[in-house]
């Protein structure tokens, strides 16, 4: 029988992989424990930085400007898109309420779709098919003068702030003297 000696093992190849599987173990916990102190605080992980109403906190506003005719302008920085249709002015996330996925406007059919799964949406951000289960969620609004000022403070879910949400735009109608 051969007599182990320490050197044997300095010249085995097996010695490095022995450090490598413990290198990965060690990297595999590491990960672990970072991917759970993240989903600790999910409060602050999200897919777009905007809360939904709650009526306090600062109110950040942006002006647009008013829409001219019916249809869409995104702006993707701020993720909102700005609507006119039927003499109203809306303010909606980019977001797609099934999963989150940025809506696209389709000019020829007059809608919203999400290119996902297929959901759409009338220009006023009713719900007409697909996988989502409810209309587009809308920012609070108001006109003044020639602009739109869309509020990223308060953003209105149909299925939960129903009434808000119904209110949630501008009319733009002509009111005669």
């Amino acid at each position: 029988m051969k007599e182990f000696r320490e050197r044997d093992c300095a010249e085995c190849p097996l010695s490095d992989a022995i450090e490598r599987r413990d290198f990965l173990r060690r990297a595999a916990v590491a990960a672990a424990t970072a991917i759970g102190a993240i989903a600790l605080d999910a409060t602050r992980v999200g897919a777009f930085p905007v809360a939904f109403a709650s009526g306090t906190g600062p109110r950040t506003d942006k002006a647009y400007p008013v829409p001219a005719a019916d249809g869409a302008v995104i702006d993707k920085a701020e993720s909102v898109i700005i609507a006119r249709f039927d003499n109203r002015a809306y303010a909606f996330s980019l977001a797609c309420p099934h999963q989150n996925t940025a809506l696209r406007w389709e000019s020829r059919r007059n809608q919203f779709r999400c290119p996902k799964h297929k959901s759409r949406y009338r220009p006023d951000g009713t719900f007409i098919d697909g996988r989502a289960t409810r209309g587009l969620d809308r920012f609070a609004v108001r006109r003044e003068a020639d602009r739109l000022m869309v509020n990223f403070d308060l953003l209105y879910r149909e299925d939960e702030h129903s009434a808000e949400w119904a209110r949630a735009f501008v009319s733009l109608a002509q009111t005669t003297p």
